[in-house]
């Protein structure tokens, strides 16, 4: 079950991520662009930890 949420979580965390870098950029706001694209890493981050423990089972 664990390996569905993170994969949940990162989606969220992208596509979240995905729409605060567009308005930062289209805003000329760097601070919310950068926040967004730090927002995307997380969320790929997860999407990683979701996959790891998708392999190896969710005891880790």
């Amino acid at each position: 079950m664990g390996e569905l949420t993170d994969k949940v979580k990162a989606a969220g965390n992208k596509a979240a991520g995905s729409v605060k870098e567009s308005i930062g950029r289209n805003n000329d706001d760097p601070q919310l662009e950068a926040e967004g694209k730090a927002q995307k890493a997380k969320g790929s981050a997860q999407d990683v930890a979701g996959s790891v423990k998708g392999a190896l089972g969710d005891d880790i």
